[in-house]
């Protein structure tokens, strides 16, 4: 994958606000986030499309150009994990994964066997940063439909050689993997 930076247009929190994306020699380019940047940076280390960074709560929508998500003519915001202001993780997505929404036919669903409910049609999500190591998923539930959460971490983390797995999070960091309940919100 090339290398590219952004410009941001406009004041954030607007409507009118885009992010356009250049590649290594200042031009704009078009891509898709989800379909040209591939699954894996390495062996056992997944690329992740950011929509809430870390402590915030404007959900962007990770199209071309990059611009806030929005719900019914409004900007949308996730909400508050209290006592913190947003996420306290950066959320996003794994490039090229789909949660399948069971749609069989016209009448005819299938649902997933973990969880008896039908996948959301999104990329799966994932909570944490860039370059990840994975150490565990979680199957939510959302409006009825299964959507997987991948609990990872920064590959450059000075702690990533802690953890290995989601045990490794419930013996360093309980705390923040029951912050993380997203059946609260």
């Amino acid at each position: 994958m090339s290398s590219f930076s952004s410009e941001k247009r406009t004041t954030p929190f607007t409507l009118e606000y885009r992010v356009l994306l250049k590649n290594e020699k200042g031009l704009y380019i078009s891509i898709s986030p989800f379909h040209d940047i591939p699954i894996y940076a390495d062996k056992d280390v997944f690329h992740m499309v950011v929509e809430v960074p870390r402590w915030s709560n404007a959900k962007m929508d990770p199209l071309n150009p990059i611009k806030q998500d929005v719900k019914k003519g409004k900007l949308y915001y996730v909400a508050n994990l209290f006592p913190y202001k947003g996420y306290i993780w950066n959320y996003g997505a794994i490039p090229q994964t789909w949660e399948d929404p069971g749609l069989l036919g016209l009448m005819t669903r299938h649902s997933d066997k973990h969880t008896g409910c039908c996948g959301d049609n999104d990329p799966i999500d994932v909570c944490e940063i860039i370059r990840v190591k994975v150490l565990g998923i979680l199957a939510m539930i959302d409006e009825g439909e299964t959507d997987w959460k991948v609990i990872a971490i920064n590959v450059d983390d000075p702690d990533a050689a802690n953890y290995n797995d989601i045990n490794d999070v419930k013996r360093l960091k309980l705390v923040i993997l029951q912050s993380s309940s997203f059946s609260k919100l």
